[in-house]
């Protein structure tokens, strides 16, 4: 497999009127041509705003720095212009709780016309029309659905259309911003085997932007640990779960609840403020390994191991 994505000491940061709020920071991450890589850590850390700068989708009061090359091409270097015919087309995101990102006034049909129409104005309605019950198809949803209104569908349908929206143009690359948001395990499991099958058909890669360490485990090839806006490790998905390095890989993983569990954990503490820059390792407060050099210096990713392991803790 090839490099679709390069990012490469990407760093996003926002102005406020409190200050600079350091976001994403000095990020690297590669996700190959038909694979599925997994980023993973506590609510707040930059999962999001990480994804969202891939299709430069940041607000206007955020900096961003660093390369971001799709498929050979500098993202952050292209026009406006050019940025916007490779969504949808060549990236594609599902948005975070994406139930709730239908217009309720417009019919599913008019979303589709509206979405094909964007980037190919000449394309006829009767065509449009037919495009979007081929990929309903894909995606299990019969085409009757196409006249009704978002509220007349229920919540795992609603994930269905939203998922095929995104497959309207057969993007090399999707993010999928917590795609299971509010679903039952049922349907959980039903929105992932789709996107597994989509994956194979269309030669898909995916970055899975989710809390779910159990989805991840059965779903992603890679696995990125954010924290405070920095990567605190990277690494295949199995042995990364076997024998996670960083201390607060481990204690994510030590909170995952299972059939063996007989005592509940948490990782101590909160997550630091992302505002202003901070010194030495931003998981210094919370770690059960701190050292007296994690407190002003902070850890460089480094390889560790022979599994294409990258971990950012003085330990290594």
């Amino acid at each position: 497999m090839s490099a679709l994505l390069e990012v490469k000491h990407l760093s996003v940061t926002f102005e406020t009127p409190q200050g600079n709020v350091h976001a994403v920071q000095d990020v690297d991450l590669t996700i190959e041509r038909g694979s599925t890589v997994g980023l993973v850590g506590e609510s707040g850390c930059g999962k999001s705003t990480l994804g969202r700068a891939i299709l430069r989708l940041h607000p206007r009061n955020a900096s961003v720095q660093g390369s971001i090359r799709f498929a050979g091409r500098d993202l952050l270097a292209l026009p406006p212009r050019e940025v916007r015919d490779l969504r949808g087309r060549n990236l594609a995101m599902i948005f975070q709780d994406p139930m709730t990102r239908l217009d309720p006034l417009m019919r599913i049909r008019d979303h589709f016309i509206e979405t094909i129409r964007a980037h190919d104005p000449t394309v006829e309605k009767k065509e449009a029309l037919e495009r979007a019950r081929k990929v309903l198809a894909d995606v299990r949803v019969p085409s009757d659905r196409l006249g009704m209104y978002p509220h007349e569908l229920s919540g795992g349908m609603r994930q269905r259309i939203m998922i095929a929206l995104c497959l309207l143009f057969k993007p090399a690359l999707l993010i999928a911003d917590e795609p299971t948001t509010a679903l039952d395990v049922i349907l959980e499991a039903q929105i992932l085997e789709l996107l597994r099958s989509i994956m194979k058909e269309y030669n898909m890669a995916v970055l899975l932007i989710t809390h779910n360490l159990g989805l991840v485990a059965e779903f992603a090839d890679r696995v990125a640990v954010m924290y405070a806006g920095h990567l605190a490790e990277e690494g295949a998905t199995i042995p990364l779960f076997r024998e996670p390095r960083h201390p607060y890989t481990q204690g994510l993983l030590a909170s995952v609840i299972d059939l063996e569990t007989t005592q509940l954990y948490s990782v101590p503490g909160a997550p630091p403020t992302l505002l202003g820059r901070s010194e030495g390792c931003p998981f210094y407060p919370r770690c059960e390994k701190r050292m007296d050099v994690c407190k002003t210096v902070y850890p460089e990713m480094r390889p560790v191991g022979d599994d294409r392991r990258a971990v950012a803790c003085h330990l290594y």
